[in-house]
């Protein structure tokens, strides 16, 4: 059947990919978006990486072993993949195109490489960068008490050459300390101004 000229097709859900230095609050962006009750896929990204005290199996991360993350990769599991600061972080290419063949919208989050690895391999998708300024980052870094001296300043000295990659990303928005609301409510708006486009997104995996 041919849709008239007045029917407006339903909006294609989207692949949102929230990115941004260490420290600058993707992890507590994505789980106040969840308490919230916000309507998206959430991936859960794989990794090697121990697992926080306050981390949760199956909801931060999939936790797993450095073996088992080379067996996963070796099969093609992960739609994009990183060592960062010595540890393994993965993408499964299966969950995110399950969600959107069920019309839902996904929203991950994930390091600045790992978003350039994502933009090279997926069309159609929109990608949010998250900043705050050096002294925030070190201050939020600090409070976590997970990494020496020597690691943080590795993590810093990191973030300060990827604060500039934010011109590569669709949005940038400034997180700043005790204003994760709001974060949240502009990551929300962009994701409905996406949904109203004349020309929307489709998401078209490259290989």
């Amino acid at each position: 059947m041919t849709a008239n000229a007045d029917t407006v097709e339903a909006p294609c859900p989207l692949l949102v990919v929230v990115s941004g230095p260490s420290g600058v609050g993707k992890d507590a962006t994505l789980k106040r978006m969840q308490a919230r009750g916000a309507p998206f896929h959430f991936l859960v990204t794989t990794t090697t990486r121990p697992r926080r005290p306050t981390e949760v199996e199956g909801v931060d991360y999939h936790f797993i072993t450095p073996d088992e993350f080379q067996a996963r990769l070796a099969r093609g599991e992960f739609l994009e993949h990183a060592n960062v600061y010595g540890n393994w972080y993965g993408n499964s290419r299966r969950d995110i195109e399950t969600a959107l063949a069920q019309g839902t919208d996904v929203i991950m989050r994930i390091d600045v490489q790992g978003a350039a690895t994502l933009r090279a391999r997926v069309e159609g998708a929109v990608f949010i960068f998250l900043t705050a300024s050096l002294h925030e980052l070190e201050t939020r870094l600090r409070a976590r008490k997970t990494e020496t001296e020597q690691a943080l300043q590795r993590r810093l000295n990191t973030a300060a050459q990827e604060i500039p990659e934010r011109v590569k990303f669709d949005y940038c928005l400034n997180n700043q300390d005790s204003h994760l609301d709001k974060t949240v409510d502009d990551i929300i708006a962009i994701i409905r101004a996406e949904k109203l486009r004349t020309h929307p997104r489709r998401i078209r995996f490259k290989d």
